[in-house]
């Protein structure tokens, strides 16, 4: 009966820690943002950090916003389909990779597209920042065919609206809460904030997700955000979760190099 009223309510539940199936290790990379130096480095944390921890079934998830913003997004997409060809690696579709797509056929989320980062996507695929800017949107969407592979393209297209591993629910932007998984709107999950953020109650999963950029990753009884504004910040995070245990896991630029660096992912105080 407390179980019913709790979900009713959306009130939060106490219970066992969520977890992660035997056998399986999963590694939620946040928002890249076109910052493949940073990728890179997190990378190899990952690869080293599974390599000690021993055998298990691990996947890798990018939560989505491979693009945009930052310098290196045609070399993140590049990178990211080849660390997909070598080992399992999913993807999940971020509000940037829908704005993307459509660019190619919308002029009207072009214009949103070339204003909140795709100016820099394109200038990664070759094309010439003056002549960009001086071109009309339809010139801007005959140079992106041209210039973007058709397989860079599909490959985008085929990311995932939403996983479920164990307990999480691994999800670019958020969920509708008190919706089921399966009745979520596609465009709630890229593109959510309220009143997923503040919302107390129980997802039914432990809900891992990026989109929403905060200076540390945010980790409360619901819902763990890792958009630590890569693009900006120079803080690329990721999130390791085997069995009960969590772990953060950050490539960080600093005046000299990039520095990895690895903690539990301890639980903070929710908001009242």
């Amino acid at each position: 009966m407390i179980d019913i009223v709790n979900k009713l309510f959306g009130l939060k539940q106490e219970g066992p820690s969520p977890a992660i199936p035997a056998g399986q290790r999963i590694y939620a990379i946040g928002d890249i943002h076109g910052r493949m130096d940073l990728f890179a480095e997190l990378a190899r944390a990952i690869e080293h950090d599974d390599k000690a921890r021993g055998p298990a079934d691990t996947t890798i998830i990018l939560l989505g916003d491979l693009v945009d913003r930052g310098p290196d997004s045609a070399q993140v997409v590049s990178a990211a389909r080849a660390w997909g060809e070598s080992r399992k690696v999913r993807f999940i579709s971020g509000n940037h990779e829908e704005m993307f797509l459509l660019s190619f056929f919308k002029t009207g989320i072009l214009r949103s597209f070339m204003k909140f980062g795709g100016f820099e996507t394109m200038v990664s695929y070759g094309l010439d920042a003056k002549e960009l800017a001086a071109s009309s949107n339809d010139t801007i969407q005959d140079m992106m065919i041209d210039a973007v592979p058709w397989e860079d393209r599909e490959f985008l297209r085929k990311f995932e609206l939403t996983i479920t591993v164990g307990d999480y629910l691994f999800v670019h932007a958020g969920i509708r809460p008190k919706r089921a998984i399966e009745d979520q709107d596609p465009h709630d999950c890229r593109w959510i904030r309220e009143p997923f953020l503040s919302h107390a109650g129980n997802f039914g999963h432990t809900v891992v997700h990026g989109h929403t950029v905060t200076d540390e990753p945010v980790v409360r009884h619901n819902r763990i955000g890792i958009d630590t504004g890569a693009f900006k910040s120079g803080r690329l995070t990721a999130l390791c979760l085997e069995g009960t245990e969590r772990l953060i896991i950050e490539a960080q630029k600093t005046q000299s190099a990039i520095e990895t660096s690895i903690r539990p992912a301890l639980a903070q105080t929710d908001p009242d």
